[in-house]
């Protein structure tokens, strides 16, 4: 068997090993709590985060020990990884306090307005608006702050196991769909958004309706079915005393992220907008938390390991891809979607010669909807991962829980993009 053929089989095999093993995070994390005297290395191999950068480096060395060293550092050199980067900064940048002041206050602003008891008004607006702003911010900054919202207002509140697990399968499908308004802001319609021409118009028209159709619906529907248990929630003073923040250093923080969103294919200069913001964060740190950068590098070594180790799965996924009508096409991507992220999978969809316009729409929309069914389906679901996974029981969420939460509001979706 040629040297390729082995690597491009060992690849398959290495991603499949690495799929089952985010479904058994849980397992392991179980382990470091009843085998204290493994217990660091059970907790690593219990870190979702850590899983693929994990394999990525197995597939590494073997890469090294079959063809050379060369052909393996030659590979990796040959990944783009812009998106890990780019997502570790935006991380970052969008969990400091000044950002997560304007979030808060829009969302005061639009929940006082519901005519719902507050808990439950902020609640749909939170799993509404801010996945929406995903079309704007990105979705990685929209993850993140809707993440970070839903830890401090309810789940530091010890709410009930099923709702954590309602609210996290409803913000990873609503973050998903929630940014294809706009044809930058999804990565998985930034694949293919410059080669088909799909602009703004077309986004609106054909995507976004319907995906912010679905939002409203997925949080409205969440927020009906617990209200009961929301309504009885405290009501925490805003900010928790950290109300005194000045405007220009919210704007000037505004100002950091829209230059790292408006760059965002251009990592030369985003980092370099990042080092210049840390260096602002240090100078008044009388308004900063402590920055996130364990989330966001951990964040980070997860896409930047399901990258390295998607390269080598276009041989089977292509072919598979391009042998379904459009129908089939829908379904079949989203039920990829949840084995292989969806930006991988709408790039691969692209290479495809003479893909018609429905199989086009039917693949972007299948990767979308589909977005939410597990940690590894859509790029900013680590950084939801990493903010809320401290709320769960033993610090680590089932990966059946979520697929069982994700499933109900994956068929609004999938209704709203095929029925209308």
């Amino acid at each position: 068997m040629p040297t390729s053929q082995l690597i491009q089989y060992a690849g398959a095999a290495i991603f499949a090993i690495a799929v089952l093993h985010t479904f058994s995070t849980k397992f392991f994390d179980h382990l470091s709590h009843t085998h204290p005297r493994h217990a660091g290395l059970f907790h690593l191999l219990g870190e979702v985060e850590a899983v693929f950068g994990f394999w990525a480096m197995v597939l590494i060395l073997f890469m090294a020990a079959t063809a050379d060293l060369g052909s393996a550092i030659g590979y990796l050199e040959s990944q783009n990884l812009v998106e890990p980067l780019f997502v570790f900064v935006i991380l970052v940048m969008a969990g400091t306090r000044p950002i997560l002041h304007l979030a808060r206050r829009l969302v005061d602003w639009i929940s006082a307005a519901l005519p719902l008891a507050a808990p439950v008004s902020y609640y749909i607006t939170c799993l509404t608006v801010v996945p929406l702003l995903g079309s704007i911010i990105t979705e990685p900054a929209a993850m993140t702050l809707a993440a970070l919202l839903l830890r401090d207002r309810f789940y530091v509140q010890g709410i009930s196991k099923r709702l954590k697990y309602v609210t996290l399968g409803i913000l990873l499908v609503n973050v998903s769909i929630g940014g294809v308004l706009t044809p930058y802001a999804a990565p998985p319609v930034l694949m293919v958004a410059a080669k088909w021409n799909w602009d703004l118009f077309f986004m609106l028209s054909n995507f976004g309706w319907k995906a912010a159709l679905a939002v409203a619906i997925n949080a409205a529907a969440a927020g009906m079915l617990f209200r009961r248990e929301l309504s009885v929630l405290n009501t925490p003073a805003a900010d928790a005393g950290k109300t005194g923040m000045p405007l220009l250093v919210v704007a000037i923080h505004l100002l950091f992220l829209l230059g790292v969103v408006y760059f965002n294919h251009h990592p030369v200069v985003f980092f370099g907008l990042f080092l210049f913001f840390l260096g602002f964060t240090e100078a008044y740190s009388k308004h900063q938390d402590p920055l996130m950068l364990r989330e966001g590098l951990m964040v980070a070594f997860f896409l930047a390991g399901l990258v390295i180790l998607g390269g080598l799965q276009k041989w089977w996924l292509q072919p598979l891809l391009a042998g379904m009508d459009a129908t089939v096409l829908y379904f079949g991507a989203t039920a990829l979607t949840a084995i292989t992220d969806n930006a991988a999978l709408t790039y691969l969809g692209s290479l495809v010669e003479g893909i018609s316009d429905q199989a086009k729409y039917a693949l972007v929309a299948g990767a979308v909807t589909g977005g939410g069914l597990t940690v590894i389906a859509n790029a900013p679901n680590p950084a939801g991962f990493a903010i809320l996974k401290g709320s769960f029981d033993e610090e680590s969420i089932s990966p059946l829980g979520l697929l069982g939460a994700a499933l109900p509001p994956t068929i609004v979706a999938m209704l709203c993009f095929l029925l209308l």
